[in-house]
């Protein structure tokens, strides 16, 4: 990502169409530069997700790799902080950095991130429930953590 405030989401086996399509709009929404998903054990562009994505799919990019660990190493050389999304991670929002590049990773619908993955990343950070309830929706968990990257990247004078 050559844009300082740049942010890329990764999904990490991601299997529902009504998820991935709600992640594009929301992605459109927050300016995402893109989507990566793995080639195997992953929902495509389908139409279900592209009704789905009311005219997200057509705003964000989305490209599939082989081997998402990899492409998060990758990533790292190239300078782009990558953020990974656990229920019990070792930062809260507070923790996404305030300048760009970013890429944040989030798992599958129950499994979460495999392990591989989730060990390539810089963090691993937790949307931190204020009751009991640990689980949130995936399309809902990239909406959160959106909004709290691009809330962090503000706070910094361009």
């Amino acid at each position: 990502i050559d844009d300082p405030h740049g942010i890329l989401l990764l999904l990490d086996s991601v299997q529902d169409p009504q998820n991935l399509g709600s992640i594009l709009r929301t992605a459109a929404f927050f300016d995402v530069k893109g989507i990566v998903l793995p080639q195997d054990r992953s929902v495509s562009v389908t139409p279900a997700v592209l009704r789905t994505s009311a005219g997200g799919a057509a705003r964000v990019p989305v490209a599939q790799v082989t081997n998402l660990a990899r492409t998060v190493r990758s990533l790292q050389e190239r300078g782009v902080f990558v953020a990974g999304a656990a229920a019990h991670g070792s930062m809260g929002l507070q923790g996404l950095p305030v300048r760009g590049p970013l890429a944040l990773v989030l798992g599958a619908e129950g499994t979460g991130l495999r392990r591989l993955v989730a060990a390539s990343c810089d963090a691993l950070v937790t949307i931190v429930s204020p009751g009991d309830f640990e689980s949130l929706n995936v399309g809902v968990a990239a909406g959160i953590l959106l909004h709290a990257a691009r809330a962090r990247m503000s706070e910094v004078p361009q």
